[in-house]
């Protein structure tokens, strides 16, 4: 009865296979434009939403991941970085003989660079062809210039505040190298004022050049403009040459006016000390005289 159940299934299975296969065939045969079509297209789907699929993963990738994680921003080429006092002091540590000498020319351009770069100026030590004797040296302290005929200690200041402040340094005999600033106080201008306010006396009969070319000099380093610097906090002054000394047998190599000398934080006597003193290249006259800040 088993045997013969189990040959009775074989044969309905066998009959339905061929029924099945020739039902394919047919329907294959009747439609098959129609079929090719379809399985063409059905390919070609499955590839368009598997690639969907991946491009939808990558961007809810990219957005779920960490900012951290992202490539730094380029700076910009002309994007500058901020240096602090204390940097300043140690990159010209670096540069600075031990000793308060003349400078090197490779110490030269590299001070010029540090400066150039830290104050955002153009620094030189040499600038159309002249230089002075120094450019790093013992500073002392000078006193306040006459700035017109009758110029005197009450009326060369413009507030109490700087009357009591700088009044202790007194007037300078006589004028300048170059004589007064203005011809009077009714023609005296806020540059004028500046210009006594922050100036250095320097020692133009020392530059080289100066014996041979003397008139020349002489009105190259009237009121030039230099950056002077205290290499040991990094604090700056924006001046003009405005007179002419020190004394060789003094042992200074250039004097600055009572604000200069305060605002650099450098005194006068045993507690004297050094500073860089560069030109600045300034032709459009646009760089502002007084304190700078480093950039």
């Amino acid at each position: 009865m088993g045997a013969q159940s189990s040959s009775h299934f074989h044969s309905l299975k066998k009959k339905w296979t061929k029924r099945h296969e020739d039902l394919k065939k047919h329907i294959w045969d009747k439609h098959r434009d129609s079929l090719t079509w379809a399985q063409q297209s059905s390919k070609q789907l499955m590839a368009g939403s598997l690639a969907g699929l991946v491009m939808l993963t990558q961007a809810s990738t990219a957005h779920a991941a960490p900012q951290n994680l992202l490539p730094s921003p380029v700076p910009a080429p002309n994007e500058r970085h901020h240096r602090t006092p204390d940097q300043l002091v140690s990159e010209l540590a670096s540069i600075l003989p031990q000793t308060v000498r003349s400078l090197s020319q490779e110490q030269k351009e590299e001070v010029a660079r540090t400066l150039s770069t830290s104050f955002n100026l153009s620094v030189a030590s040499n600038l159309q062809g002249k230089e002075l004797n120094r450019t790093y040296g013992v500073i002392g302290a000078e006193q306040h210039l006459t700035r017109y005929p009758g110029d005197n200690i009450i009326t060369h200041f413009q507030t109490l505040e700087e009357q009591s402040r700088f009044a202790r340094s007194g007037m300078a005999p006589g004028r300048s190298a170059w004589g007064y600033f203005t011809d009077s106080r009714s023609t005296l201008t806020q540059k004028d004022i500046d210009r006594e306010k922050y100036y250095i006396a320097v020692q133009t009969f020392l530059s080289p050049g100066w014996n041979e070319s003397t008139r020349e000099y002489y009105n190259f380093f009237k009121y030039r403009k230099m950056l002077v610097v205290n290499p040991e906090n990094g604090k700056a002054v924006v001046v003009v040459i405005g007179d002419a000394g020190p004394a060789p047998w003094t042992g200074k190599q250039l004097g600055g006016s009572p604000e200069v000398m305060q605002y650099l934080e450098r005194q006068d006597g045993g507690a004297r000390g050094s500073v860089l003193y560069f030109f600045i290249d300034d032709p459009a006259d646009t760089v502002p005289l007084g304190p700078i800040q480093i950039q």
